[in-house]
């Protein structure tokens, strides 16, 4: 964890680049960040375009840095090509989801490659579900799918009592995005990890099922 390949120099410069651009010049930022109204009138750009966008330095800085630790894991165990694949899968994930959960909002807006890099730290988290992290709040590692299902739980509750500002559909459609996206680049995990497989897919499955009943 915590190694610079080309490509995530790349991405990240671009994130970097972008976001910028977008600090300067309220215009460029309106015209890319994510909005519902915006993208059902036919701007579908905004859906890619928003995830190289953030609102301030904290923004950015917080997803360029998870995202230097956990990018080399998905890229040494899946290669570059398919690692671009889970990066841009899990942004337009998360943008589509909460398009789903916001379509009736047509002022919803938001932006962040936050989906991106939350697909990223899940398909890390499949690919070495032995691995362990650290969080800045909590002095002790904390196995990886224990944070995965947490976080996940949590984004649950962030949708359904709007806690904070913050896209947590977007989170959550990220990381479905590198989970998915992961298990269909390598089906040889339902040999090696099925057990944690299934313990990650019970907060996606309990998710859908309350908007299904109408609780979300």
């Amino acid at each position: 964890m915590g190694k610079l390949d080309l490509i995530t120099i790349i991405i990240i410069a671009a994130n970097v680049i972008i976001s910028y651009k977008g600090f300067g010049d309220y215009g460029f930022f309106e015209r890319y960040k994510f909005n519902v109204g915006a993208v059902r009138r036919g701007e579908q750009i905004r859906l890619f375009s928003s995830g190289f966008l953030h609102a301030d330095n904290a923004h950015l800085f917080f997803n360029m840095f998870s995202l230097y630790f956990f990018a080399d894991v998905v890229i040494d165990l899946l290669g570059v090509f398919y690692f671009i694949i889970v990066y841009i899968g899990s942004l337009l994930l998360g943008s589509l989801l909460s398009l789903y959960f916001h379509k009736e909002e047509y002022h919803y807006s938001a932006v962040g490659a936050s989906g991106a890099v939350m697909g990223v730290i899940y398909s890390a988290i499949l690919l070495q579900p032995g691995m362990s992290l650290y969080m800045f709040f909590i002095p002790i590692p904390i196995p990886a799918y224990i944070f995965g299902i947490g976080y996940l739980l949590y984004s649950i509750y962030g949708m359904k009592n709007r806690v904070g500002n913050i896209g947590h559909d977007a989170h959550f459609g990220g990381a479905v995005g590198g989970y998915v996206i992961t298990l269909l680049l390598s089906p040889w995990l339902f040999e090696t990890n099925l057990l944690m497989i299934g313990l990650l897919a019970l907060p996606i499955v309990l998710l859908f099922g309350l908007k299904k009943a109408g609780k979300m």
